[in-house]
């Protein structure tokens, strides 16, 4: 019996899990963000893949790709076997007495701001779940990162992804009390007065200060920051005003620590969900999880208007 050498080298693993994301996108540059990777180096990896078979999987036209055929036949066996090998792991938990460890993935603001007040309700709650904490600002991978769910900012579509909605949030200005009566904040024009914190999402003052009637002609400049943990500390030191999102200053707001000074807010473009595999929903663990998340999220306090 005569053997092919090349049946025995070891599978591609790391380029046939690339291959399957850019595959399930239809982008290499959503591929590399849900990895964690470059969009170039998406392109290598597939490139490897492709001098490995000595095949096209994909047809390139600018950034779009589409596969070949047998990129689709690659493609369908590819997601079939990542599947098994995630309720393998799963299985293997359970084998190892570890069906109670839960990864969880979120923003570092979302870490900092929404779940840290809330640990000890979470403890209180669920005893037996060993929960683990992933703060990251990437998309992340669920297999390659060893990820059981993940609460994402968007617009609730994740292909091959299970999606629950958690809540809707507003955008509105925002700063300590102590701020607002030493920059005499009384009117939404004396912001044009203020420090403004530029935001790192879709909505932002030129489009507050529309929706409050407020002619801007250019908008002041200001820092502007990649976490919301940060800008907030900023706000919280009566550094500058900034507009807060509901989810994530709840609890300064009903503490008095921050005040939302005008009635006018914007509804923001995106929402929070928690994501999952399919498969996530067979563990007793994640379920409950799960769950609490859900019930947690329906509990966050509504943003108080001005005068409240």
């Amino acid at each position: 019996m005569s053997i092919n050498h090349d049946d025995l080298r070891p599978l591609p693993m790391r380029g046939l899990q690339v291959f399957e994301a850019a595959a399930r996108l239809g982008s290499f540059t959503r591929a590399g963000d849900e990895l964690g990777i470059t969009q170039s180096a998406v392109s290598r990896q597939i490139g490897e893949l492709e001098g490995r078979l000595g095949l096209r999987l994909f047809e390139r036209s600018g950034p779009l790709v589409t596969l070949t055929r047998g990129g689709e036949i690659l493609c369908e066996r590819a997601t079939r076997a990542i599947s098994e090998l995630r309720a393998g792991l799963a299985a293997c938990r359970v084998a190892e007495g570890k069906s109670n460890i839960v990864t969880l993935s979120m923003l570092p603001s979302v870490a900092a701001l929404w779940f840290a007040p809330r640990l000890e309700e979470f403890g209180k709650a669920h005893t037996g779940i060993d929960l683990r904490i992933s703060a990251s600002r990437h998309l992340v991978s669920f297999t390659a990162e060893g990820i059981d769910l993940a609460i994402r900012y968007g617009t609730g579509s994740w292909p091959g992804l299970a999606a629950d909605f958690l809540a809707s949030e507003t955008v509105q200005p925002m700063c300590t009390p102590e701020y607002a009566a030493r920059h005499g904040i009384d009117l939404p024009s004396d912001l044009l007065r203020a420090t403004l914190i530029h935001p790192d999402t879709e909505e932002g003052w030129a489009d507050w200060f529309a929706e409050a009637g407020v002619e801007t002609g250019a908008i002041p400049s200001g820092p502007r920051f990649s976490d919301d943990t940060a800008a907030l500390n900023a706000v919280l030191e009566h550094q500058a005003a900034f507009l807060g999102r509901s989810v994530l200053t709840d609890r300064d707001l009903a503490s008095g620590r921050l005040i939302a000074p005008f009635g006018m807010v914007l509804e923001a473009s995106y929402s929070y969900w928690l994501v999952y595999p399919p498969e996530a929903e067979a563990s007793e663990a994640c379920d409950s999880v799960r769950k609490w998340i859900l019930e947690a999220f329906r509990t966050v306090s509504p943003v108080p208007l001005s005068g409240s």
